[in-house]
């Protein structure tokens, strides 16, 4: 794996930030304007994925980055959930909850591969390089 300079060249990140465009996107449905607790909750965690795995790259430690990126992770399942949510009030189709969905699950994957490389590399991240 190559090593990663800025945020913007991380594949995870970038997908992260795809998915949350795509649920701004529905959330500016008429039908949203309702549900203010879901639409609001849905942007947040939607928003919380890409932001966890920035300040995670950004703290330049290992332990804190697969820390931060478990906190992405969750908030893409909460995302899972309230899509199901938005799904059975009849708010997305069928059809757009399967891809979001498997949207949700390629982002998962690439994740917990991120967080195992991570774990099975010896380097610590910049904020350690010159420590012993």
């Amino acid at each position: 794996m190559a090593t990663v300079q800025v945020l913007e060249e991380l594949e995870v990140w970038q997908m992260a930030r795809a998915f949350s465009k795509e649920v701004r996107q529905v959330l500016l449905r008429p039908c949203f304007k309702d549900e203010p607790g879901l639409r609001h909750q849905l942007k947040n965690a939607s928003g919380s994925v890409m932001d966890n795995i920035a300040e995670g790259f950004g703290r330049g430690s290992k332990h804190e980055f697969v820390n931060s990126l478990t906190i992405a992770r969750g908030s893409l399942v909460e995302c899972r959930s309230q899509i199901y949510r938005c799904a059975d009030m009849g708010f997305v189709s069928p059809t757009e909850r399967q891809t979001f969905l498997a949207a949700s699950e390629l982002l998962l994957r690439r994740i917990s591969t991120l967080i195992n490389y991570l774990n099975a590399t010896p380097v610590k991240g910049s904020k350690f390089k010159n420590r012993k």
